[in-house]
């Protein structure tokens, strides 16, 4: 039947005003609606790139205010294609990891991975120095035979109905590790080039708003009304318009401005000492006027140097969208420019000791299930595979090491827990 243009207009305003009120009936979220039609996700059937760009500001509101958190990851989850994702730190050694947020698993299983499983997760390596941003398959790390062997898989993983992730470092340093995983469940299959494709959208985006949730963590000023904690932030920080134009700044950010050995004033414009970075904080300062989208996945951690060589990292926030288009307009401002120093740049405990002595990661995987669970079949078990094979690769190790007991691999783990580990002479 066809219906008059004008009729067929008003159509279409009402169902997407319905839409949009089935879809925030539970809040500013990506929480499944109720008896929306199109199996409950009428916010599948919107344009790609709107999907991506309202879940970009999304991510960046949630830098600011933590509580949003878990929206984000549902829509994460579901514009990727999984059931379930988490934004997760752990310590170098990839284990005790400590979830920060996560949506869509049973948090008794997410109990039993902090408490049990991390250490039998045979992907951990893998994923620790798989390229930063990078969307990683367990088939990446791991031959997905062995992984199906795994106690991991088949206790913790199959009673989920989980059969694959994809993995994205997001922070790499010689203490922590961040990541964002995407859990796919056995109605999702495994990872395949479109979910690389999607997960590669949106891992930028999630990096930068994880590090600047990070820094405010850690100067513990967290809140949805960024301008009212401003002053109170020890990090340097500027309210930036989109021609490099300061704006305002909290008193850390004086005090820099003030010494001028990392960032300097010229004509009320910021401007950094280093050529590059200065060229590059003006592109993204022009990008995010136009928008969260815009400014993908320019200067995500850019790297200052002072005068007299410490080094910096600033991190810049668009607000020129969602909740914090209010700190925005109140100033002005078209981002927010944040700058802190960077701690002392040394390889983690299991990277060190991989350049040192040259090991694959299989025999890596072996070393670290050595010290951290016991004999061989307890690491066969743990990592899924033959006693003969982890026999081969200890083997490997003591040739390369140069020792032949596994009392000695203990001894050498705990021999690179020192800071300076990443400094010792490499063997001859």
């Amino acid at each position: 039947m066809l219906i008059p243009a004008v009729h067929y207009t008003v159509l279409k305003r009402r169902r997407r005003i319905a839409d949009l009120r089935c879809r925030y009936s539970a809040g500013p979220s990506f929480s499944a609606p109720v008896n929306c039609g199109r199996r409950g996700l009428p916010w599948l059937t919107m344009d790609k790139s709107e999907r991506l760009s309202e879940l970009i500001g999304h991510i960046y509101d949630a830098a600011l205010d933590p509580t949003l958190w878990l929206g984000v990851l549902d829509g994460a989850a579901r514009f990727v294609g999984g059931s379930a994702s988490s934004l997760y730190f752990r310590d170098a050694d990839g284990r005790r990891p400590d979830v920060a947020y996560q949506h869509g698993l049973d948090p008794r299983y997410v109990q039993t991975y902090i408490n049990t499983y991390a250490m039998l997760d045979p992907t951990l390596t893998g994923y620790f120095f798989a390229k930063l941003e990078e969307p990683t398959a367990t088939a990446d790390v791991i031959a997905y035979a062995e992984f199906l062997q795994s106690r991991f898989y088949k206790e913790w993983a199959r009673p989920q109905g989980l059969v694959d992730t994809a993995n994205a470092m997001l922070e790499r340093s010689a203490t922590t590790a961040a990541g964002f995983v995407v859990f796919r469940h056995e109605r999702d299959g495994l990872v395949d080039d479109a979910t690389r494709g999607r997960m590669r959208l949106v891992v930028p985006h999630m990096r930068r708003a994880a590090l600047i949730d990070k820094t405010l963590h850690l100067n513990e000023a967290r809140s949805t009304v960024f301008a009212e904690t401003f002053d109170s932030i020890s990090a340097a920080m500027f309210l930036i318009d989109a021609g490099g134009q300061i704006v305002h700044a909290n008193a850390a950010g004086n005090v820099m401005l003030d010494t001028a050995d990392v960032l300097r004033a010229v004509a009320g414009r910021i401007v950094a000492n280093d050529a590059q970075a200065d060229l590059t904080l003006a592109e993204i300062f022009a990008a995010a006027a136009d928008g969260d989208s815009a400014i993908g996945t320019r200067g995500i951690a850019v790297p200052l140097r002072a005068i007299a060589g410490d080094r910096f990292v600033a991190h810049v926030l668009p607000l020129t969208s969602g909740t914090r288009r209010r700190a925005g307009t109140s100033f002005g401002a078209a981002a927010a420019l944040f700058v802190h120093k960077t701690a002392l740049e040394l390889p983690s405990r299991p990277e060190a000791i991989a350049e040192a002595y040259k090991l694959t990661p299989m025999e890596l995987r072996v070393l670290l299930a050595v010290v951290g669970v016991g004999g061989v079949p307890d690491v066969a078990e743990v990592l899924g595979i033959a006693e003969t094979t982890v026999k081969t690769h200890l083997g490997a190790l003591y040739k390369k090491i140069g020792c032949n007991r596994q009392a000695d691999l203990v001894k050498l783990i705990g021999g690179f827990s020192s800071p300076l580990a990443g400094r010792r002479a490499k063997p001859t």
